[in-house]
């Protein structure tokens, strides 16, 4: 039997890591069961409301979890007793009436003492890891070096923190050839691109319908190899490439298909068109290629996105990258 009958955990969770989850974890371990508050006023980069909603969903679907949004909720830097207070109402709207609170920092005493006043009854306090030796890891340090935090974020949170770095450019402008040295420099595989796999399954023929699906599956595989990324994620390709084949074969393009075409990347990389062109059996021609650059620089400005033309060869376009992604 457990010594408690509900165990209390709060926190901003901006972002949720394994500190965190270890916490919730322990609380569980003595608790019947457990409730997750959260909310922070601001909110913090990267880590709105709905954002955590979803992490803490994956992360904890055993516990009764309750994200609010900020309006409302005091100042993070307030008085404790404001942000007890604030709890403590919460807890009465909610109709909980916890008989434990965990925490690893010590306003976790004061603040039981709080809730215990409110509640008319006890509210043990219990401290876990407040040294952070079992993981030692805080949020402010992730917001302050995510790329440095990586592996201590559960995957359904590092999906949105590891940088992205997505290649463009016309057909043959050696997209695929960077993406496989960039993935070497940074340890990992590339997210490939799905669009050539289909159209070789298919027999070279893919229609207005196809592409649509080309980008679904290409966002679906691209946050899938996100959640162990470390520490970038090299993509081959974006929707946005397969919104210009949209409208260079047909013409128009889907609204669905816009839609996942304004997907945003840490790095958006145009491949340069120096290289003579490669004409494999697949491609059309060099004119063709360099209307599609043309293209592709129109569209990253319009979008204002973060990008970096790179020329010369592999190894030289891989430093490139490397130099705008430590200079970020």
């Amino acid at each position: 039997m457990k010594p408690y009958r509900l165990g209390l955990v709060i926190g901003k969770f901006a972002p949720l890591h394994l500190g965190h989850l270890a916490l919730i974890d322990h609380a569980s371990c003595l608790s019947d069961r457990v409730l997750v508050l959260s909310w922070s006023n601001p909110e913090l980069p990267g880590c709105g409301p709905d954002l955590r909603r979803r992490w803490l969903a994956e992360c904890c679907p055993q516990h009764e979890v309750v994200v609010f949004d900020g309006a409302g909720a005091p100042p993070n830097d307030a008085p404790g007793v404001q942000h007890q207070q604030h709890l403590a109402g919460l807890l009465r709207q909610l109709d909980r009436r916890p008989d434990a609170m965990f925490a690893s920092e010590p306003y976790v005493f004061p603040c039981a003492a709080v809730l215990a006043e409110a509640q008319g009854q006890p509210v043990r306090p219990e401290m876990f890891d407040p040294r952070r030796l079992q993981v030692p890891v805080s949020g402010t340090r992730v917001r302050e070096r995510p790329g440095e935090m990586l592996r201590w974020l559960p995957p359904a949170v590092r999906a949105d923190f590891v940088p992205r770095v997505v290649l463009l450019g016309g057909e043959s402008t050696g997209k695929t050839t960077l993406a496989a040295a960039l993935a070497a420099r940074f340890g990992g595989a590339p997210v490939a691109e799905y669009g050539r796999e289909r159209w070789e399954a298919q027999g070279g023929h893919l229609d207005e319908a196809d592409l649509l699906a080309i980008a679904r599956e290409q966002v679906r595989r691209e946050d899938l190899a996100a959640r162990s990324a470390d520490p970038v994620l090299v993509c081959d390709t974006s929707p946005l490439t397969t919104f210009g084949y949209a409208h260079w074969s047909h013409g128009r393009a889907a609204p669905a298909l816009a839609g996942l075409a304004a997907r945003r990347y840490t790095l958006s990389v145009l491949c340069g068109d120096e290289i003579p062109f490669d004409q494999d059996g697949t491609r059309r021609d060099a004119d063709f290629r360099a209307r599609q650059q043309a293209w592709y620089r129109d569209q990253l400005a319009a979008r204002g996105d973060r990008h970096l033309e790179v020329h010369g060869s592999v190894a030289a376009r891989v430093e490139e990258v490397v130099r705008a992604l430590a200079a970020r």
